[in-house]
């Protein structure tokens, strides 16, 4: 099949346009666009706290001014270590405003993974919750970090609320102590410190850095994927050709998915922003409170990974709450079971599809149609502007309808590259053509279908976990000899991590031993949920570890449980 045949197209709905045109706007201007157009429409709406597009508008024009006052360059990268909360979407536009890149930083990071992050990115600035402060302290000397712009939770709460929650906090044992000074900043009283004039933009050219948003990529460790203010607002409007109904100024958006998260960044942020719609922000996801909000503000847009639908169509109180405020959600991260998108539906009234993307893509190229035809395992279409093919992963040779190989990828959201990885940016982008790493079909009528996962990549929770970084873990451990991690199945996350150990002689370890070391090294989503202890481990003849060995000796035995239990 030839790209140029595009028989996706044919399967468009009405009136999904079949091209994109992209703005040439930077991101900070949809901001200023939706302010002047819906000046008194709720932006942001955090646990009570309710701030117009006007308002907001003015705080990211008083953070553009403080960034500056405390000496932050154009071109500069911006560490944001934040929970969804109204300091990471101002922050986040600001740091753009005045052409500095945006690092974001999982807050849930131990201090092994943000060193480095904050190394390779050579990120200055860093603005964090005051309670993941004392990590950053930890790693500051090992980095090039200059400015720590502490925020807390409580500063953009309402009354009474801001006045508890520190005491709470005090209460339980986990509020730091923070002293100002030698470049750590209060980032409330900077505010409150600067003017809140317009800014002018400081950006160059579409094809700036915007963000650096790390990832495994298609290979190794994490890496830096350039993304442009082209790839991000094309993307964005992509999405907004694709969800054609919504309408400017009307919509509630329930932001869950991580900001930090290029999927949450792009289809809950920057999406909100452009349609100048509310945004509904809890800081991490939690059953009854996502129940409670859903309820209570009555959200019309529901991005979301597959574990949290999981988690709500099962919930025993799910039923007391209504949900029918909810008219279209795509479900990104990992593969959405079709009996959740059932269910989850029969609750809301509302479509949920599945859809697809890659950090390295800004980061949508695929979706179901939302108000047409969709295909069940499938995950839809490319979007308008997007080329996509299927290859031969051995020769490149383009594939025919049907046929199973390489994911193919390419149009104006893919990245400009990796940073400081010319060579990584070479094997993954080819003649502009981004190699996803997954394999993958495509039938007559345009739809996809991705039939195995990245080689090694683990998905668990909509998260991406890489086997190398958490067997370089596991291996730093005294007792340890030789480990290996895989992804198996898992009911509530689509994939949990299973750690294979071999002991050193001699040495005896236990599970929780494993666990409380591994609680203390990793991210919790990337801590292995599952261990088993061998005195050997399958190698290829040069000592290779295989890990698809153990993957198939999984299936084996997930077979023959089916099989004892069916009485088969």
């Amino acid at each position: 099949m030839q790209v140029d045949q595009k028989p996706w197209l044919s399967s468009y709905p009405e009136p999904v346009s079949k091209s994109v045109e992209t703005p040439e706007q930077p991101l900070p201007y949809f901001l200023e666009k939706s302010a002047k157009e819906f000046p008194d429409r709720e932006a942001v709406h955090f646990m009570g706290k309710r701030i117009t597009y006007r308002q907001l508008l003015d705080e990211v024009y008083r953070m553009a001014r403080a960034l500056k006052s405390i000496g932050v360059q154009r071109g500069e990268r911006v560490s944001i270590m934040m929970p969804n909360s109204p300091q990471s979407v101002i922050a986040y536009y600001a740091v753009l405003m005045i052409g500095g890149i945006v690092v974001n930083t999982n807050p849930m990071y131990k201090e092994r993974e943000l060193e480095h992050q904050l190394q390779d990115s050579g990120a200055e600035t860093i603005l964090c919750l005051d309670l993941v402060y004392p990590q950053v302290e930890k790693v500051r000397p090992k980095t090039d970090l200059k400015r720590i712009l502490v925020t807390g939770i409580q500063d953009y709460l309402p009354f009474p609320k801001n006045m508890l929650y520190p005491l709470k906090l005090k209460k339980d044992g986990v509020k730091p102590d923070i002293t100002v000074g030698d470049g750590v900043y209060s980032l409330t009283k900077l505010l409150k410190e600067a003017s809140s004039q317009p800014v002018k933009f400081e950006i160059v050219s579409m094809d700036d850095v915007a963000l650096l948003q790390y990832t495994g990529g298609t290979t190794g460790l994490a890496k830096g994927a350039m993304l442009t203010h082209r790839n991000i607002v094309v993307n964005v409007v992509q999405c907004n050709t694709w969800l054609h109904k919504p309408e400017q100024g009307k919509e509630k958006m329930l932001g869950l998915v991580p900001f930090f998260h290029v999927y949450g960044m792009t289809v809950v942020m920057n999406f909100a922003v452009y349609k100048a719609a509310t945004m509904i922000l809890l800081p991490r996801f939690n059953v009854e409170d996502t129940l409670k909000a859903i309820h209570k503000e009555r959200p019309t847009l529901f991005p979301g990974a597959p574990t949290m639908y999981v988690a709500l169509v099962n919930h025993p109180l799910t039923a007391k709450y209504d949900l029918s405020s909810i008219e279209a959600c795509i479900s990104g991260s990992a593969p959405l079971p079709l009996n959740v998108q059932e269910k989850f539906e029969e609750l809301t009234g509302g479509r949920l599809v599945e859809g697809y993307g890659l950090t390295e893509s800004s980061p949508v190229t695929h979706a179901n149609p939302i108000w047409g035809k969709r295909k069940n395992g499938s995950i839809g279409l490319p979007w308008p502007g997007t080329d996509c093919r299927i290859v031969d992963p051995e020769s490149g040779e383009e594939l025919e309808i049907g046929e199973t190989g390489l994911l193919q990828v390419r149009g104006p959201q893919v990245m400009k590259g990796y940073w400081n990885r010319e060579e990584e940016t070479a094997k993954t982008l080819q003649d502009d053509w981004l190699n996803t790493g997954d394999i993958a079909k495509m039938d007559s009528e345009g739809y996809f279908y991705i039939m195995d996962r990245q080689k090694d990549m683990i998905i668990a929770g909509g998260f991406n976990i890489y086997p190398r970084e958490v067997e370089e873990v596991l291996y730093d451990h005294l007792k340890v000899q030789e480990a290996a991690v895989i992804g198996v199945p898992d009911s509530y996350r689509g994939e949990t991590v299973k750690a294979f150990i071999v002991p050193k002689p001699g040495e005896e370890i236990t599970e929780a031993e494993m666990n409380t070391y591994c609680r203390e090294k990793l991210a919790n989503y990337k801590v292995p949920r599952i261990y088993e202890f061998r005195e050997e481990l399958p190698k290829s003849s040069v000592g290779k570890i295989l890990r698809r060995v153990l993957v198939e000796e999984e299936k084996k035995k997930r077979q023959q449980n089916k099989e004892v239990s069916t009485g088969s």
